[in-house]
């Protein structure tokens, strides 16, 4: 009984690492990272030290007595020695968390450490060491690669672990009856102890984990609110109605002494404190805010002097100043300001940050919604009015749903979506772009999509280069790829495909297909989809319509569309255009 009661105050050294090490960021991230050769490594590195540790924090036992040592061991010990210890502890959390190869990983590094040490057992739990890391693994990998095992798992596995480890001493360890008289004194024990060890472990670390979840969950359902909100204030653009009403919508949010917004030149709106002097209409008051107008860089001044307001005697010593941006044009700055820099923690920065970048890209998709009432052709207004805000949402929910799991994913797709957004803008500049342009266009959308959809979505490119720069009419592949996979491959249980091909005909034709593997579209339908708008429960019905009676237009009947589909097979669309000369649209 005594050496129960001293194992478990080791083990709750070992755990006290534990919540300490969970205070850590770069801990936490590196235990949500992707499992790749460099990540294995550390993990198996990193719990292998946790095994080492508990080998020293173990307590000594001499064969023969019934005598043990209070004091750890951190020399080499005798033959007749062994040690009750909490190794596999981490070697076990490290197969929990990360899987076979890391609990191999860490329980070779544990293991050989303690085959060093020597003792008739060193042998045996080096093994053992080695074969609960992998057990851990496999208990990993049976439960689908979970984030975080439950406790009761975690208990359940260890003392499976620590019961085959008793079984391999006696197997192994020589001479019989010492290792039988070790696995008496120290079997229950150990059994008990590292079993409640690593399940306190796990709860830890699951507790940490999902909290943070629920704070981003909270953070990612405010944002997207607030997004829902704001866009829905921009209808005019960014005007001092829309402004002020925004700043009351993140000042009742996200909190704060005041929110305020400003164009290139004067303050458009400012809601709390400070409301008697930074009044709507004025003039920028603030250096602070001048700085960021003039550099474009986001700034937090954390005292009175920083801020720098020229009215004497304002409550408002600190601030968050983010740039509002058109195209990486600076139109004016968002800005939180607070009393007292205590008040700021790092996650307010990079919310604040968040909402302006928000806000500048719903600005811009604000201004090509404004921009297309200025657009010659009424279909191109049409389509950019279908496309704009859904697509924008569903992306926003992808890319926010990417950002803890996988932040380089979630950057690239915010990327782009900028480049989408932004080349869906430039269509209401020209007549034409080129093909290399369209494919790029069609290409940015499709990586948001696959996001979206995961691998339940497979994309294929394949263009001859020597007609990247023939010339179509905007918005002529992008509908076609979307209407593919919003009406052919939706609710297909198997792979969608979606293959876009361009070639050159001998005719000198330039000859485009969209092909998809969907659920294809019954016969008399087809041809009422070119003849006129087809009414669609998603979207506007004029996709293949619009698309069609712009390639008649500028090329002749010969360039429309044609549609080759059979049920529960797929469809292809295709048409071809005449090589003219060819240029690059800017």
């Amino acid at each position: 009984m005594r050496l129960l009661f001293l194992m478990v105050e080791h083990i709750g050294l070992i755990v006290g690492i534990a919540f300490l090490l969970m205070r850590f960021t770069a801990f936490r991230k590196l235990i949500d990272h992707n499992l790749d050769l460099f990540t294995i490594l550390k993990l198996s590195l990193l719990f292998g030290i946790f095994g080492i540790i508990g080998t020293y924090m173990g307590i000594p036992i001499r064969t023969g007595t019934d005598s043990f040592l209070w004091e750890p061991r951190f020399n080499p010990i005798g033959f007749d020695e062994a040690i009750a210890n909490s190794r596999v502890v981490g070697v076990v959390i490290g197969g929990l968390l990360g899987g076979p190869w890391v609990g191999i990983g860490a329980g070779l590094i544990a293991g050989i450490h303690r085959a060093m040490l020597g003792g008739f057992t060193g042998l045996a739990c080096g093994i053992s060491t080695v074969m609960g890391g992998l057990i851990s693994g496999l208990v990993y990998h049976k439960l689908g690669n979970r984030r975080m095992v439950s406790p009761l798992i975690a208990l359940l596995t260890g003392a499976i672990v620590e019961t085959l480890q008793m079984v391999i001493i006696v197997l192994i360890s020589r001479p019989l009856e010492n290792a039988v008289e070790l696995v008496q004194l120290i079997a229950l024990p150990m059994i008990l102890a590292n079993s409640i060890g690593i399940a306190v472990f796990v709860t830890i670390i699951r507790s940490v984990v999902q909290k943070e979840d629920r704070i981003e969950a909270n953070q990612a359902q405010k944002v997207l609110h607030i997004a829902d909100q704001m866009l829905s204030y921009l209808g005019q653009g960014l005007t001092q109605e829309s402004a002020t009403a925004i700043s009351r919508l993140l000042l009742k949010t996200i909190g704060g002494s005041a929110i305020s917004i400003t164009d290139h030149e004067k303050i458009l709106s400012h809601v709390g404190e400070g409301d008697d002097h930074h009044l709507p209409g004025h003039t920028v008051l603030t250096e602070a805010t001048k700085r960021v107008l003039q550099t474009g860089i986001m700034s937090v001044p954390k005292s009175v002097d920083e801020v720098h307001c020229t009215q004497k005697g304002c409550p408002l010593s600190v601030a968050i100043i983010v740039p509002l941006k058109n195209f990486d044009k600076v139109i004016g700055v968002l800005k939180f300001y607070y009393k007292n820099p205590k008040q700021i923690k790092p996650v307010d920065i990079e919310v604040a940050q968040g909402l302006g970048d928000l806000l500048s890209h719903q600005l811009e998709v604000v201004g090509a919604q404004n921009q297309a009432q200025l657009i010659r052709e009424a279909e191109i207004k049409a389509l950019q009015a279908q496309i704009n805000p859904h697509f924008l949402f569903n992306s926003l929910n992808t890319i926010v749903s990417l950002i803890r799991t996988k932040p380089d994913l979630a950057r690239k797709l915010l990327i782009q979506l900028g480049y989408f957004f932004r080349q869906n803008l430039n269509t209401s500049l020209h007549n034409f772009v080129t093909l290399k342009q369209e494919l790029d266009h069609t290409r940015a959308y499709l990586d948001i999509e696959q996001a979206r959809f995961t691998e339940s979505l497979s994309v294929q490119f394949q263009s001859e280069p020597q007609i990247d720069n023939i010339l179509l009419p905007p918005l002529t592949l992008q509908p076609l790829v979307e209407n593919g996979i919003r009406h052919g491959l939706k609710g297909l249980e198997k792979t969608g495909e979606i293959h876009i091909h361009a070639k050159e005909t001998q005719e000198g034709y330039a000859l485009i297909s969209v092909k998809d593997n969907g659920v294809g579209i019954p016969l008399e339908r087809v041809s009422e989809l070119l003849r006129r708008p087809i009414e669609s429960q998603e979207g506007t019905g004029i996709a293949l319509y619009n698309v069609n009676q712009r390639l008649i237009s500028h090329f002749g009947e010969e360039a429309r569309l044609h549609i080759d589909s059979t049920l529960n097979q797929g469809t292809c669309i295709w048409f071809k255009v005449p090589i003219q000369q060819q240029g690059i649209i800017s």
